[in-house]
C-alpha cells in the first residue's frame, strides 16, 4: 500500500515538474498557462514531495523536492527582476490611473462601478470590455469629460479611457490577428510633463499563438513613444511567462514589489497577477492596490499611483 501511495504521489509530481520545466527548452503557447502558475505548482510540487517521503523513504522524493524548491526560487526571481527601488514616500504623486477589467456581460452592475470610478480620485481610468458602461457615461462624462472608445475611435464599446485631462491625439489600433480595437495610444499633459498611455487587452495565452504576436506588436510600438509611459490592461498571463518576460526585459518596463493577484476571483490574495499596470522611466510605480469588490467581474481591478523620478 505504501509503495502504490508513494507511486502515485511521484507520478504526479513528476509531471507538474516536467511541464512548468518546459520553459526552459521551449515557450510551448499550450503550457502557457501553467507558466504563469509556476511558483503556486512547484510549491505544490515540494508538499507533495514531502508526502511522499514521509510514506516512504526514497531518494526520488528527495530529488523532486530539491527540483520543486529550485523551480520556485526561480520562479519568485523572475517575479522580482522588474522590481524598481522603493521611491521616496515623500515625492508627489503626479496622477493616479485604474485599470479595471469589467466583464462585458456585467451588466447588473454597470451603475456601481459608475459609482465607484467617480468616487475613485483617479486622474485617468482604463476600463475593458467596457459595454455594461455605455448606459452610464452620460454621468461618467461629468467627472472624466474626454475618453476614447465606446463610439470614439472604435464603434463598439470593448475599450474605454476615461480622463479628467484633455487626451491628446488619442488612436486605437489592432494587437495581433485575432481582436480588433484592443490597444488604445494616446498622451496626458500633467502641468508641463507629458505621459504617454497604453491601455491593452491581450488574448488568452493558449489560443494558439497570438499571444506572443500581440506581444511583438507592443514591443515594436513603445520604443517609438519617447518619454514616460504607462503600459497598463489586462494580459491573461502572470510575468512569469516567458513572452512577458521578454516584454518587460527589451522594453525596460517596471513593477510594484508584489503585484496584487487579479485571478480568479474564488482565490483572492492567493490567485496570480494577469491584469498589470507598468511603468517606464523616469516615470515610477510609487503603488500598485486591488480594489478591494470585484462588482460581479471575472477580474479584480486596479489602482496605481506615479511619481516622476528624479
Amino acid at each position: 500500500m505504501r509503495d502504490t501511495i508513494f507511486c502515485v504521489f511521484s507520478v504526479l509530481t513528476t509531471l507538474v515538474l516536467a511541464i512548468i520545466s518546459l520553459r526552459y527548452v521551449k515557450d510551448f503557447y499550450l503550457l502557457s498557462f501553467f507558466y504563469s502558475f509556476q511558483l503556486h505548482l512547484a510549491v505544490a510540487a515540494a508538499v507533495a514531495s514531502v508526502a511522499a517521503f514521509l510514506v516512504k523513504r526514497h531518494w526520488y522524493a528527495v530529488l523532486t523536492l530539491g527540483v520543486s524548491v529550485m523551480l520556485a526560487v526561480h520562479g519568485v526571481v523572475m517575479a522580482r527582476e522588474f522590481v524598481e527601488p522603493a521611491i521616496n514616500e515623500g515625492r508627489p504623486v503626479l496622477f493616479r490611473l485604474m485599470s479595471f477589467n469589467i466583464e462585458n456581460d456585467n451588466f447588473a452592475n454597470g451603475r456601481d462601478i459608475a459609482e465607484m470610478v467617480i468616487a475613485s480620485g483617479a486622474d485617468v481610468v482604463n476600463i475593458l470590455e467596457a459595454e455594461p458602461l455605455l448606459s452610464e457615461l452620460p454621468r461618467l462624462l461629468q467627472t472624466y469629460p474626454y475618453y476614447v472608445g465606446c463610439g470614439i475611435g472604435m464603434e463598439q464599446c470593448d475599450t474605454l479611457v476615461l480622463s479628467k485631462r484633455p487626451l491628446i491625439e488619442p488612436h486605437i489600433r489592432n494587437l495581433g490577428l485575432l481582436w480588433r480595437n484592443r490597444l488604445t495610444i494616446s498622451t496626458i499633459d500633467f502641468d508641463g510633463r507629458k505621459v504617454n498611455f497604453l491601455a491593452a487587452h491581450l488574448t488568452k495565452p493558449y489560443y494558439d499563438e497570438f499571444h506572443g504576436l500581440e506581444i511583438e506588436d507592443l514591443v515594436e510600438l513603445i520604443p517609438s513613444l519617447p518619454g514616460p509611459l504607462v503600459l497598463a490592461g489586462d494580459f491573461n498571463t502572470s510575468i512569469l511567462a516567458p513572452d512577458m518576460q521578454y516584454l518587460m526585459r527589451s522594453q525596460g518596463l517596471g513593477t510594484v514589489s508584489l503585484e496584487p493577484a487579479t485571478w480568479p476571483i474564488i482565490a483572492g490574495p492567493f490567485g496570480i497577477a494577469i491584469d498589470h499596470v507598468f511603468s517606464k522611466a523616469p516615470l515610477r510605480l510609487k503603488s500598485v492596490r486591488r480594489i478591494a469588490n470585484s462588482f460581479g467581474s471575472n477580474h479584480f481591478g486596479l489602482m496605481a499611483d506615479f511619481a516622476i523620478d528624479p
